[in-house]
C-alpha cells in the first residue's frame, strides 16, 4: 500500500492552526482569500495565454502553407515560360508549323500571366498570416506578463503571512492589480 503525501503552504498552516484553536485569524482569512482570487486569476491568464499562443502557431502555419503554395505557383509559372520559350524558338525553326508554334507561345504567356497572379495571391495571404501571427505572439506576451504578475503577488502573500507585514501586503495587493491592468491590456489587444 504506497502513501501518499500532501505539501502545505504557509496560508495552509495558519487556517489550519485557527481552525484548531478556533480564533480567526483575520489577516490570515484576507490573505487566503485574496491568494484563492490570485491564484483563480492566474490560471484564467494562463489559459487564455497558451490559447493566444496556439493561435499565432496556426496562423504562421498558415503563412508557411501560403508561402509553400506561392512556392509551387512560381515554379510553374516558371515551368510555363520555359515551355514558352521552346515554342518560341521552335517557331524559328525551317519547316515548322511557325504559326501553330506562335500561337502555343502565346498560350503560354497567357496561362502565365493567370498563374502569376495566383502565386501573388498566395504571397499576399502569407504576409497577412504573419502579420496576424505576430500580433497573437504580441497578445500572448501580454497574457504571459500578467500571469507573472499574478504569480509574483502569490508568493508576497505567502511571504506576507509569513511575515505578518502589512506593507508587504499593500506590495502583493500592487502585484496583483498590476496582473490585472496586464490582463485588461491582453483583452484589449494593446
Amino acid at each position: 500500500m504506497s502513501e501518499g503525501f500532501h505539501v502545505h503552504g504557509a496560508h495552509d498552516h495558519v487556517l489550519e492552526h485557527a481552525a484548531e484553536t478556533g480564533h480567526a485569524d483575520s489577516f490570515a482569512g484576507r490573505i487566503a482569500v485574496m491568494t484563492a482570487l490570485l491564484s483563480t486569476a492566474g490560471a484564467i491568464f494562463g489559459y487564455q495565454g497558451g490559447a493566444t499562443q496556439n493561435e499565432a502557431l496556426l496562423l504562421k502555419n498558415e503563412a508557411s502553407i501560403h508561402k509553400t503554395e506561392a512556392a509551387n505557383q512560381w515554379a510553374y509559372y516558371q515551368a510555363k515560360g520555359q515551355k514558352q520559350a521552346i515554342a518560341e524558338l521552335t517557331a524559328q525553326l525551317p519547316g515548322v508549323d511557325q504559326a501553330a508554334a506562335k500561337r502555343e507561345a502565346q498560350r503560354y504567356g497567357s496561362e502565365k500571366e493567370a498563374i502569376r497572379q495566383k502565386a501573388d495571391a498566395q504571397e499576399q495571404q502569407a504576409k497577412r498570416a504573419d502579420e496576424a501571427s505576430e500580433a497573437a505572439v504580441h497578445h500572448h506576451h501580454r497574457w504571459a506578463q500578467a500571469v507573472v504578475a499574478v504569480q509574483v503577488a502569490i508568493a508576497l502573500a505567502a511571504i506576507t503571512l509569513l511575515s505578518r507585514r502589512r506593507w508587504l501586503q499593500a506590495v502583493s495587493y500592487g502585484a496583483g492589480v498590476v496582473g490585472g491592468v496586464l490582463a485588461v491590456l491582453a483583452l484589449l489587444r494593446v
